[in-house]
Formats: C-alpha cells, structure tokens, sequence
C-alpha cells in the first residue's frame, strides 16, 4: 500500500513539473531539484536513488525544453551541471548518478540555436560509467558516448568550420580521474560529432586531449583566452610509478594547448596568468 501511495505522489510531483515545458522556469523548481539532488547524496539505497533521478531526468527534460532555457540558470542546484557558450548557441546540462553496487551513470543534453529552427534542437546523451580510457584517435556520437561532465565551453573556427571548445571530467575510473579537452561539431543532418583531429604533440595529432591522473588528486584544467588551455603538469608520486596513471598528480609547473594556423599545440612550461581562477574548477 506505501509503495502505491509513493507511486502516486511520484506521479503527481512529475505531473506538475511537465507543465515547464514552453513556460518560465518557477522558483518552485529550482527548489524541488535542489531538494531531489540532496537527497540522492545522502540515501544509501540505489533503488531509491534511481528512482529519484528519473524525476529529476523528467524535471531536466521539462526544462531543456521550455522558452527560458538559454535565459535562466539554477543558481542553487549544486550537482547539476549547466553552461552555456558566449555565442549563446550552445548550452549543456550534465550530471552524474552514483550508485553503490552497480556502475553509475552520466546524463548530458545539449541545446543548440540554429538560425531559421525553432525550437532549438535537443540532444540527450545518458551512458554508464565506462573505467577504459577514452580513445584519441577517433570521433565520437551520441551513440558512443565516453560520458562526462561538461564544466566549460567556448565557440572557435577551425578552417572554416564552426565548433566548441569543451573541457569535462570523468570520475568513471574508481582509482583514476580523467580531464578531457573535445571538439563538438555538427555532421550531416545535424548530427553531433566529438573530437578533432587538431591536438598537436610534437609531431602527432589526437582528436581529443585527455589527462589520467589520481582519484585523491586535483588537475586544474581551463581556458586562459579564447586560444589558450592552461592545465597543471602530471608526473608520477615517484620514478618507479611512471607508468600506471593512477598515481599520478601536479607538480605545480603548468603547460598548455595554444591555438596556432588551426592547431591546437602542446607547449611545456608556460607561464599561467589569472591563477585564481583555479578554485573554480571541479
């Protein structure tokens, strides 16, 4: 019988939040996600805690496709990822299911403005925690997703094309953390494509830069500039370490990705400017 009435509540609260949709997003729903996404961190049950993220997926979804997506923020929603492009032509919403006896799982929609389209088209991406590296030397799809969460953007073009900047971070590894630096883009029939073949090593070429590092770590990894990436350098705890990632960590030198004749190239020792901004990053 408790488990009915649960049902039927669930029910109603998901009802009221349908109503979103081509609508100003109320102060009741920030309130309410805030108070799902609390209550997700401190029960222990991941019945329970699925259950509670397919309402706060059905309050997303709501939201991703109301009028004031690009014009609002949730101010108080700590584990809700949202950002939006300069351009204000991309806006992404990440966030992250952790369960206790089965792999977690991400959750991702991308809102793009396209000129003459209305509404703004959605992409949703959801995929299981994966702890195998993600690859460089290849593209990705929404339907291959490595899973991450997205935490800045910035528009560029790149021999014409027009593109975003992405960085993220995956904590899909229980022992590892990885940063990744992606290229999102836009094939044939709107489809969305991540990775570039413009990250320049010496003289190789990845789709995609991706840092392994340890889970007890912290890597500082942003935008210095429209064309500049700064990140901390990575070396391992000691010299016999070097080659399992997992005990890797900063040195506190910093290097960098700088945006040249439509590359971006990897330079060693560079100076880092406007270094407060690091206690911002996840």
């Amino acid at each position: 019988m408790q488990t009915r009435r649960n049902a039927y509540l669930l029910l109603i609260f998901i009802s009221s939040h349908l109503l979103l949709i081509g609508q100003p997003v109320s102060t009741r729903v920030s309130e309410d996600l805030e108070k799902l996404y609390d209550r997700l961190v401190k029960i222990p049950d991941d019945t329970v805690r699925i259950r509670i993220n397919d309402s706060i997926l059905t309050i997303v979804e709501s939201y991703v496709e109301s009028d004031s997506v690009f014009d609002h923020r949730f101010s108080n929603v700590r584990y809700l990822g949202q950002i939006t492009s300069p351009d204000s032509i991309i806006k992404i919403v990440t966030w992250n299911l952790v369960l206790r006896n089965k792999p977690g799982r991400y959750f991702c929609f991308i809102i793009r403005r396209k000129p003459d389209v209305t509404p703004p088209l959605i992409y949703r991406f959801d995929v299981e925690y994966n702890p195998q590296q993600i690859k460089t030397d290849t593209t990705y799809s929404s339907g291959d997703w490595y899973g991450a969460l997205y935490y800045d953007v910035r528009p560029q073009t790149v021999n014409g094309l027009k593109c975003w900047v992405l960085l993220g971070i995956d904590y899909g590894n229980t022992l590892i953390t990885r940063k990744i630096i992606d290229i999102l883009s836009f094939g044939q029939d709107d489809k969305i494509v991540l990775g570039m073949n413009i990250f320049l090593t010496g003289d190789t070429t990845r789709y995609r830069a991706v840092f392994e590092y340890s889970a007890a770590a912290t890597m500082t990894l942003r935008f210095d500039g429209d064309e500049s990436i700064i990140f901390d350098h990575l070396v391992p705890f000691s010299p016999e370490l070097s080659n399992d990632r997992q005990y890797y960590g900063p040195n506190y030198s910093n290097d960098a990705f700088i945006m040249e004749d439509g590359f971006w190239r990897f330079k060693q020792n560079v100076e880092a400017r406007n270094r407060e901004k690091k206690i911002n990053q996840p």
